[in-house]
This record gives structure tokens, sequence and C-alpha cells, in this order.
């Protein structure tokens, strides 16, 4: 995960989150989760674009625009690199590191803890390919 100050830099936002999920249907279920999270937090007027598909979800808090990535994606749009930052070396491994870019007395990154995977996730992870075969 990287979170960037955009103080500064943008007027849409303070900060810009950029988090990958291992699929498709983990992706949604983190933006699911920050839905939630942004909510009992007293957030309002949160709106998420990308949802059919979960390949790259946006979730628009305001203050906090979160991009979640299903990490073949991540790499392919390299948000980073439009705002000056190398895109994590997990990131393009895996995808699976937590980087923090100058946010001082931001955001927390484990408000931002991505739930654990189960069986039926790597069960669907099988299946979700994203048909790039095709």
């Amino acid at each position: 995960m990287v979170v960037i100050d955009l103080a500064g830099r943008s007027s849409i936002a303070d900060y810009l989150v950029i988090a990958t999920g291992r699929s498709s249907r983990h992706v949604g279920s983190m933006a699911e989760n920050l839905r939630e999270r942004l909510r009992a937090g007293g957030v309002h007027g949160i709106a998420i674009e990308g949802q059919p598909l979960c390949d790259w979800v946006l979730v628009d808090g305001g203050d906090v625009i979160i991009h979640l990535f299903r990490p073949e994606v991540r790499v392919f749009y390299n948000l980073e690199k439009m705002w000056g930052i190398e895109l994590p070396a997990a990131a393009q491994a895996a995808a699976s590191g937590i980087d923090v870019v100058s946010a001082e007395g931001g955001l927390d990154a484990d408000s931002f803890d991505e739930e654990e995977g189960s069986e039926d996730d790597e069960a669907f992870d099988a299946d979700d390919d994203g048909d790039s075969d095709s």
C-alpha cells in the first residue's frame, strides 16, 4: 500500500491511497469494507466506481481517495509514477508490501488492513485470470 500526501499538489483530496487485492473478489471485499469503515468514521457521500469488474476500484472518501487494484492491473497503470513515486518492488512482485510516502500525521496504514484470504478465495483465484489469454 502506498499513501501519497496531496497537500499542495492537488485540490481533489488530501491523500491518495493505492492498494492491491489478490483477486477481483478480494478487491470488491476491500472496497465494501472501506465503505463501512468510512461510514462508521462519519464520512458521508462515499462514492465507489468500478465494482462490477473489481479490476480497479476507486473509493472516494472525500479527503481521501483510495485506488484498489488487482496486482497485474496495478502494475499496468502504475499510478505512483504519475505522482513521481516509484512503484514499490513488492507491488511489482505480488503487490504485498506497504510503503507510506509523506503521510505525516495523516492516515494510519493499519486502518486499511486487508482481510486474510480463505480457501474459497484460492478456488476463486484459479478461475479469475482476467481472460487475458483471449
